[in-house]
């Protein structure tokens, strides 16, 4: 049966409930901490050397610290911009990669310092397929594209191979959507020649064997495709850590497969709200409460809304309050932002009553919550060594815990 990982992809370490839950998960037995250099730009990183504050030397080395390189975006952006890292792919405007020894090396570097250690457990190469991603961009030909991916990552494997000789890290791999796709998909990155790449790196690099440990990657109820890699990787001797268990993809719909309660006091602070803003200064604000009302069935799942809200809501709102005096002011941000979280709560809801009518045929044998019979098909899986799922509350990880 597999384990659960704790995973910090939106853990900070300005929030007390994360570094508390993180806590909380140590202290309950967690075995292993997945995070990125990337994650919330370093905060995540952060957040997990404040958890580890509160802990012996002996409790630490009971949990894995799992990390990931390969992301040029946020302050990485601005350090590109100074030190023109090698090997940069520029995918679009807001972000850049690169898997390049150079950039693996100061990436590593910060990572250390942001946790607070001197060594990492196990170190990825985090989505190296943007390659191969921005040349099908090109056109350039399969075949050339494949070869370019290989030595690209015999190239990373080298300087990964080395860091293990240091001491710096434990053992590397690779997390990669890629491996979930079918093998006839454009988008697929074959892994069957990935351990003979690590021998020759460990040769080159004078190491006995290779240290390629691991490959992550999306497995989850709907998506499926991924079990081929997992069930490879087994047989090769080679651990699977799971991403995305209750974030799904199915027929270019993302669903949510957690099962969420109404809000008992949206309608309460709807109303106070709508009270506030019943004049001819917040006449805007009004309006767009009442169709957020009436349209919070919409949304297609709690992800969409959270894009609108900052993309579209939030921005109309603050364009509305720019008149408005200080102390109004004060007092309208706090019931917009009780009422945001309240209306979060409700498109959950309603987003979790729809996924149970869309994929009725998925779950129609399912007694319990959507997550829990998720995570009890992954858990099921001989090939599957982790399961890595946010825990971004307290009560989340006994939740999780509890399986």
């Amino acid at each position: 049966m597999s384990n659960f990982a704790f995973g910090t992809y939106r853990i900070t370490d300005q929030n007390p409930q994360h570094i508390q839950a993180l806590r909380e998960a140590i202290d309950s037995g967690i075995k292993m901490i997945d995070t990125s250099s990337n994650y919330m730009d370093g905060a995540a990183e952060r957040a997990i050397a404040l958890a580890f504050r509160e802990f012996s030397d002996e409790a630490k080395a009971q949990v894995e610290i799992v990390s990931k390189y390969g992301y040029i975006q946020g302050t990485n952006m601005d350090l590109h911009k100074e030190k023109n890292f090698d090997g940069v792919v520029e995918y679009s405007e807001h972000c850049f990669h690169s898997i390049s020894s150079s950039f693996m090396r100061n990436q590593l570097e910060a990572s250390l310092l942001r946790l607070e250690r001197e060594k990492i457990d196990c170190y990825l190469i985090h989505n190296p397929e943007y390659y191969m991603l921005d040349a099908m961009n090109r056109d350039a030909a399969k075949d050339e594209i494949l070869d370019v991916m290989y030595e690209r990552l015999y190239e990373a494997f080298i300087g990964l191979e080395e860091e293990v000789k240091n001491g710096r890290i434990g053992s590397y791999g690779i997390s990669s959507n890629s491996f979930a796709k079918a093998n006839n998909d454009s988008e697929f990155l074959p892994y069957e020649d990935l351990i003979t790449l690590a021998d020759r790196a460990a040769e080159s690099v004078g190491n006995d064997t290779h240290n390629f440990t691991t490959i992550e990657l999306p497995i989850n109820i709907l998506e499926t495709q991924g079990l081929k890699s997992s069930s490879w990787a087994k047989e090769n001797g080679i651990r699977i850590l799971v991403n995305r268990p209750l974030n799904a993809q199915r027929n270019g719909q993302m669903f949510r497969l957690a099962d969420y309660e109404e809000s008992a006091e949206y309608y309460y602070h709807l109303n106070e709200l709508l009270n506030f803003c019943d004049n001819d200064e917040l006449q805007p604000i009004y309006n767009l409460l009442e169709q957020l009302d009436v349209n919070k069935h919409k949304f297609g799942w709690v992800g969409d809304f959270d894009t609108f809200l900052y993309a579209q809501i939030l921005p109309h709102i603050k364009n509305s309050l720019e008149n408005m005096d200080e102390q109004n002011l004060e007092t309208m941000l706090k019931y917009i932002d009780i009422f945001f979280v309240e209306y979060r709560k409700m498109v959950a809801y309603e987003c979790s009553k729809n996924t149970r009518v869309q994929l009725k045929d998925v779950f129609k044998n399912c007694e319990k919550s959507l997550q829990e019979c998720s995570l009890e098909f992954l858990m099921q899986r001989e090939s599957i060594d982790y399961i890595v799922i946010g825990m971004r509350k307290p009560s989340y990880v006994h939740d999780i815990l509890a399986l």
